[in-house]
């Protein structure tokens, strides 16, 4: 344990331009595991395994550069690397169902690691078990749900209520979710 902290230690103090690497790296990583997905008959958001990456880039990279690989990750995507869901790219994916979900993704990832630099309480399972949950749940979801509702009713004519948004942007997604929370807060506590 104690050897895992160090190198945790020595991610965050590497230099400016192994930093950019590191953050580059967990975006290609969020990239990748955006191509995991499964497609729900009855929503147009897939499950995808990317939320993973957003909550192990916090506690790995920190509270500036987690937030900043997710920047990497929407930024390139949105110029045209095709790492978003079913390898796409493009600004429409920004404007999509899913575009509030993305934009999620760096308030979480800024949120953790500012948590977990900033609070030495929060090294515990339980804690960070806590603080991916509030992150996943509410820094992710909520702005997702925001811009599906938009969504539907520029694109599709649907006014959804908070029930309706719930069963498509929320409902499918948590078991997985708690699985990858629970895996992410396991990996966290080991190299805390």
């Amino acid at each position: 344990m104690q050897a895992m902290s160090l190198v945790l230690k020595r991610v965050r103090e590497v230099s400016l331009a192994n930093k950019i690497m590191l953050a580059l790296g967990m975006a290609a990583l969020t990239g990748i595991l955006a191509q995991v997905r499964l497609f729900l008959p009855w929503t147009p958001v897939p499950v995808t395994c990317q939320t993973f990456a957003v909550l192990l880039a916090g506690i790995v990279l920190g509270k500036y550069w987690g937030g900043i690989s997710q920047i990497m990750y929407v930024v390139l995507g949105i110029a045209g690397i095709p790492w978003f869901n079913g390898a796409t790219g493009g600004y429409s994916a920004i404007v999509g169902p899913t575009g509030g979900y993305l934009l999620g993704f760096i308030l979480a990832a800024l949120f953790i690691g500012y948590i977990s630099d900033k609070y030495e309480w929060s090294k515990g399972f339980y804690q960070m078990l806590g603080i991916m949950m509030f992150a996943n749940f509410i820094l992710i979801y909520l702005p997702g749900m925001i811009q599906l509702n938009i969504w539907l009713y520029l694109f599709k004519g649907a006014s959804s209520n908070i029930v309706q948004l719930a069963y498509l942007g929320v409902m499918p997604f948590v078991a997985g979710d708690i699985i990858k929370i629970i895996s992410a807060a396991l990996i966290a506590r080991s190299l805390k």
